[in-house]
């Protein structure tokens, strides 16, 4: 598995576009490759041959002797048009690695390595007398751990702690009779933590509800920020505005709630909702890198998604998964007054490996991104998604005869 995903890491792809430009860049819900096909819901989702980082209560369920390990892969294709000109941009590489197993009676813990933002952009225009090229790359990282305990049958009680790392970079070229060069850099070093709720009860014996809520706290991030600044004209190298995150720049409180439904072991349908208010977060401009337009959004987001088994016992076709899914995103993001918005729909299955209880789980994904009142950038998005559920039996003991 190291190989792997060495390999991958190896070919990995960033993928560009401007929106990524403002604030922390595009945010990741921390949907595996299964949620994905299903519309990116999980809040109420309990599965216990599937890692749900989404609410970490779902630990709780997952089944005896087993240890499970979760690669999620992501390629994406990437058409843009902008007043008429249009782009093409291709990405993809390792999303996601995740691994769930049982601690107890009523325990199981999770740990895992999961995107919180990514950053991913080139773009030159004309200026007066000269030109500009502005780019950026780099995101931030989420190491995690968590346990999920049922406190009493169908409720269940979980919490992820992460470390979050990585640094994000915006430069900007400027060629006129010299060329200036600006880079601001954000190094984030923090920790963070999301609590989770599930309670499920069965309407009759064949049909059972779960009702799914999630907390993140409001919060400061620690870490530092600074600008260097480059002329042709002047051959020192000078690092302005270097200053530290905390107090300066936050993530909001942000909650989740997710409805599931599941009838006769077959049929399992789900909604969820998000909420989280940027429009109260801190963000202040590094010297001189200032942005008059630059402005934060309330973030919400609905989604719901359909899943049907055939028959898990039944034969290799009994024993696939199908989803589908759709989703709309109101983004925190703001350029010039406008919001971006988001949404898509979403299709997949899972094929079970013969002779064991991996599974692999392939999603195709459509997402369609734009700006309003004022379409600025119009992008269309072709996602496919890969996902490896390697499901181990580590804590059998054979019986010697």
């Amino acid at each position: 598995m190291v190989a792997c995903l060495a390999a991958v890491g190896a070919w990995a792809q960033t993928l560009t576009t401007p929106y990524s430009k403002v604030g922390y860049g595009l945010l990741s819900d921390n949907a595996s490759s299964i949620q994905r096909s299903m519309g990116g819901v999980g809040y109420a989702m309990q599965n216990g041959r599937a890692v749900n980082v989404m609410n970490p209560a779902s630990y709780s369920q997952v089944d005896s002797l087993t240890f499970l390990w979760d690669v999620g892969i992501d390629m994406t294709n990437l058409w843009s048009n902008e007043e008429g000109k249009r782009g093409y941009s291709f990405g993809g590489g390792l999303d996601y690695i995740t691994s769930q197993f049982k601690l107890g009676k009523r325990l199981g813990g999770s740990f895992g390595l999961v995107p919180y933002s990514s950053v991913g952009y080139s773009f030159g225009s004309k200026i007066d007398n000269a030109t500009e090229n502005q780019s950026g790359a780099g995101g931030i990282s989420q190491l995690y751990i968590g346990a999920g305990y049922e406190l009493f049958k169908g409720l269940s009680l979980g919490v992820n702690v992460s470390y979050m790392f990585g640094t994000t970079t915006n430069q900007s070229l400027i060629t006129k009779s010299t060329t200036s060069y600006f880079k601001r850099e954000m190094e984030v070093r923090d920790w963070n933590m999301q609590v989770g709720l599930q309670y499920a009860f069965n309407l009759s014996p064949r049909d059972r509800v779960v009702l799914g809520v999630t907390y993140q706290p409001k919060k400061s991030f620690h870490g530092h920020t600074w600008g260097v600044f480059y002329d042709t004209q002047d051959t020192k190298t000078d690092t302005v505005g270097y200053a530290s995150l905390k107090g300066r720049y936050e993530q909001p409180h942000s909650f989740g709630v997710g409805l599931s439904y599941e009838h006769n072991h077959r049929w399992l349908a789900e909604a969820d909702f998000t909420y989280q208010d940027w429009s109260a977060v801190k963000y202040e401009p590094l010297e001189g890198f200032e942005v008059s337009t630059l402005k934060f959004d309330k973030r919400w987001k609905a989604a719901a998604g359909l899943q049907y088994s055939p028959n898990r016992r039944g034969s290799y076709f009994g024993a696939m998964a199908f989803r589908m899914g759709v989703f709309y995103n109101h983004d925190y993001i703001n350029i010039t007054g406008n919001n971006v918005r988001d949404y898509g729909a979403s299709v997949g299955v899972s094929l079970p490996v013969p002779n064991g209880k991996t599974t692999v789980n392939l999603g195709l994904e459509w997402r369609h991104r734009y700006s309003a009142p004022t379409l600025l950038i119009k992008e269309n998005y072709l996602n496919i998604t890969l996902g490896v559920n390697f499901n181990e039996l580590w804590f059998w003991k054979n019986k010697i005869r």
